[in-house]
């Protein structure tokens, strides 16, 4: 059936709709359940572990459980994704962290949370990140490109299996995926001590589900398809540059995975929010200063590209097949988030 669809519509049409499909299953359960890198990391910042990491962490946990079990059952195969067979940068994952981290705090939100409170009314969010999607393009292919390329290249890794976590560690995937199930039960078991709703909890289950889904979904069609398929998982600063130029200099939008996934998220998002009657219309105001978000969002868009994703792209995407740079670039961000947390908490810099 899938190569009839692939035959009859093309590989990029099929693998848009793929990405739509995850991208609504990931809004929508992203949004109901308040996933959000940015809110558990303040909760560590500020010595609490409270219902926010609770729910970060069945969502992160249960990723990497999904992806694993896929991957010792024979069902996936990410030896030959770009996290693990391209070389990779410690640099970039360090510093693009750091920096991803900080700002991430300053707009109250990550990529991915900003795009799923867009979806809400939240105007603040929508200038947020078409700032930071500006900012990573330029990163990527305009004025900052030089540097961003200067700062990947102070510490390189080859692809393989020096970029593979598990090869350095002598773990397969079946004991991965069995270690991770059993954070994922003490993570439920955290949820519940700290009164999170069930569907909430479960919510946040379907936002690691989604990465799966995204990972299995694009091998398939790989594996089922005469042209090159990159494999890859749900991610947002990239697909959301990609999707803004292409509206903006083309006609017409090459169709892929990203295409589908940016404005499935979106429509996911604001679904669940009119359902669950939490859409309204956010402003900028005197407790929600415009400058500090614009810097979250040029710090954001330059970090991510550095690190090579955004804290889903290369936090839970890249962290479940465990790319040795993306779990450098999640462990800079909780770092760059929990520190930017305290500096802009302290008296002096509140009174400056």
């Amino acid at each position: 059936m899938l190569e009839n669809l692939i035959e009859h519509y093309g590989v990029g049409a099929v693998l848009m709709a793929l990405g739509g499909l995850v991208g609504v299953f990931f809004g929508a359960t992203a949004q109901h359940s308040r996933f959000c890198l940015r809110a558990a990391t303040v909760e560590v910042a500020e010595g609490r572990l409270g219902p926010r990491l609770s729910i970060w962490l069945i969502a992160f946990s249960g990723a990497v459980m999904a992806v694993q079990l896929l991957i010792a059952l024979g069902w996936l195969d990410v030896s030959e994704s770009r996290q693990l067979a391209t070389t990779g940068s410690i640099s970039g994952a360090v510093i693009g962290g750091l920096m991803f981290g900080g700002g991430m705090v300053l707009a109250r939100g990550c990529a991915s949370r900003l795009l799923v409170l867009s979806a809400t009314g939240n105007l603040r969010a929508i200038v947020t990140g078409l700032v930071l999607t500006l900012v990573a393009q330029s990163a990527l292919r305009g004025a900052l490109a030089p540097a961003r390329e200067q700062l990947a290249t102070l510490w390189l890794i080859p692809g393989g299996t020096a970029r593979s976590l598990l090869e350095q560690i002598g773990v397969n995937a079946a004991m991965a995926a069995g270690i991770a199930a059993i954070t994922l039960a003490g993570a439920f078991w955290h949820s519940r001590r700290q009164h999170v709703q069930i569907s909430h909890a479960l919510a946040a289950l379907g936002v690691g589900l989604a990465v799966a889904l995204g990972w299995l979904g694009t091998y398939t069609i790989a594996m089922n398809s005469f042209d090159v398929v990159p494999i890859s998982s749900v991610t947002f600063t990239g697909p959301s540059t990609d999707t803004l130029m292409g509206l903006v200099n083309s006609t017409q939008l090459p169709l892929g995975f990203g295409v589908g996934l940016v404005p499935g998220v979106f429509v996911g998002a604001g679904v669940m929010a009119v359902i669950t009657k939490e859409a309204k219309i956010q402003r900028f105001g005197p407790d929600s200063p415009m400058e500090t978000y614009l810097i979250g969002a040029a710090l954001m868009g330059f970090g991510s590209m550095l690190a090579g994703g955004c804290a889903v792209g290369a936090g839970m995407s890249g962290g479940a097949i465990f790319a040795l740079t993306a779990w450098v670039a999640v462990g800079a961000m909780w770092i760059g988030a929990m520190l930017t947390h305290r500096l802009i908490r302290r008296p002096s810099f509140v009174t400056a």
